[in-house]
């Protein structure tokens, strides 16, 4: 494209066709969770908890070797198609693939060889979902280069995303994995998560292939990468300039305390809602339900917020207040002040908490997003490189990064609290529940406040951006004009 051409407006369909992209994310988020991977490895195929917390958390480093020279080579991909569309048109077959066989579990293999079956299909989860992730999320800087109206592109990306983590997790809650008289087994039920593997399977193939089909249409519009000679050595110079940016460090290192806590409560809930709360995995759903309200509120709220507020301000703010309300009702248990397990006011009470919590915590994942979107035009201001699928590649290593982290603390308590494995719900003593979360709340709280603490070097504001983008096409206009002149005098007689 010509680098001064100024795209229309982006349509409304094709915002809801990029945001459409995201419910495949959420099919991999919601069976790659914290709250039900590391169950199934453990509860249901019969894994050990410190081996589980040890794979998932191996096939995330893999993540972490792959997921940069995927969005390097997404950067600099030149094709009809432009830098992002291929990957998105291809990924999507093989990310379907390796979800549906996944919860399949061969029946007649153990041991080791379960082990090796379970981690080789994890990992081609990972990096599929990466080789269409990361591309598509590299698409928000250039369908929205304003400072606030990224942010409500990317609360398309949410909206589609809860919608899709809402629908699944009741989809288990309520049906697949339902504890009734009909269902004695509930959440230890095969046969429903191989099911959950079907249906995952062919949600992602559709969502994938609609959100490539419906913004192909802007490819004309996108940034083409120059023709050069990229070397190994160029590549590691580029990838060093781009993820040494001051902001994306700041966003980084925040973002991998926040989410290790986040990763560490989510695998073991659970533990508590069954063991310390006494709750049904129908009732599971109904906290389910109430968070999902609240992130549909915070999808709507926070582009606003942020335009009010300020973006770090606006996250600092979601972040801690979510916090110290997720908190309160594990610590009023310990204190003796909550009703106890069975009463009615048990559940409205989590279900209040969850709506909160998990809206003000969505509201800061999508300001965090948007922050990284503001820090490609910072990086292409300062070297003249746009290297959105870098960044994004690595932003995106956080949340799998941290879930492994946080698998594998949680494997570890789980471990030195003895809690057994196959429990049945009212067969662990009270005591021993009282104690993990004791041993639970002070590692949360210090991650957390360490992650807010962080986020005060953060200065990447509007007014930055602006000068970012000015900055950028002036230097775009000047590289053109010089083409034209060298390209007039080489055609001159």
């Amino acid at each position: 494209m010509d680098p001064t051409l100024e795209p229309p407006p982006l349509p409304g369909a094709v915002k809801l066709s990029y945001g459409l992209g995201a419910v495949s994310a959420g099919v991999a988020y919601v069976g790659l969770s914290a709250a039900l991977l590391p169950f199934f490895l453990n509860q249901v195929v019969g894994v050990p908890a410190i081996r589980v917390g040890g794979a998932i958390l191996v096939s995330l480093v893999i993540d972490v070797i792959l997921d940069p020279l995927i969005g390097q080579w997404s950067d600099n991909l030149r094709t009809p198609w432009g830098r992002r569309h291929p990957f998105l048109y291809v990924a999507g077959v093989l990310w379907a693939l390796c979800f549906y066989f996944f919860w399949n579990v061969p029946r007649d293999i153990s041991g080791a060889s379960l082990l090796g079956f379970m981690f080789t299909l994890l990992v081609g989860i990972r990096v599929s979902g990466s080789l269409y992730e990361i591309p598509s999320n590299a698409l928000v800087p250039e369908l929205a280069p304003d400072y606030d109206k990224r942010t409500g592109l990317i609360s398309y990306r949410w909206f589609f995303l809860v919608l899709a983590i809402a629908g699944l997790q009741m989809l288990l809650s309520f049906v697949l994995l339902r504890k009734d008289a009909a269902h004695p087994l509930g959440m230890l039920n095969p046969a429903g998560y191989t099911m959950f593997g079907l249906i995952g399977a062919v949600i992602i193939f559709i969502a994938t292939l609609g959100s490539a089909l419906g913004t192909h249409s802007r490819i004309r519009y996108l940034h083409a990468p120059p023709i050069r000679k990229v070397t190994l050595g160029l590549t590691a110079r580029e990838m060093i300039m781009a993820l040494t940016n001051p902001y994306l460090v700041v966003v980084l290192v925040s973002s991998v305390l926040g989410g290790a806590a986040a990763g560490y409560r989510t695998n073991l809930d659970p533990y508590f809602y069954l063991h310390y709360w006494g709750l049904l995995p129908q009732q599971i759903g109904v906290l389910n339900l109430a968070g999902i309200l609240g992130t549909i509120v915070a999808v709507i709220t926070a582009p606003f917020l942020a335009r009010t507020l300020g973006k770090k301000l606006t996250m600092i703010t979601v972040f801690f207040v979510s916090t110290v309300i997720g908190l309160t009702p594990l610590t009023l248990k310990l204190l003796g002040l909550m009703p106890p397990n069975g009463t009615p006011w048990v559940l409205p009470i989590l279900a209040i908490d969850s709506l909160v919590t998990i809206g003000l915590a969505i509201a800061g994942l999508i300001i965090i997003s948007s922050m990284v979107a503001d820090v490609v035009e910072d990086h292409a201001a300062k070297t003249g490189l746009r290297a959105e699928g870098l960044l994004f590649a690595t932003n995106g290593l956080v949340p799998k990064l941290t879930a492994g982290i946080g698998s594998f603390f949680a494997g570890v308590l789980i471990s030195v609290s003895h809690f057994p494995t196959h429990a049945v719900p009212g067969t662990v003593p009270m005591s021993q529940m009282r104690d993990m979360v004791m041993l639970f709340l002070p590692g949360y709280v210090v991650m957390v406040t360490l992650s807010i603490v962080v986020l005060l070097f953060y200065r990447l504001d509007r007014a930055a951006h602006e000068r970012n983008l000015e900055s950028i096409k002036t230097a775009a206009a000047l590289a053109a004009a010089s083409h034209a002149v060298e390209t007039e005098l080489g055609s001159a007689p």
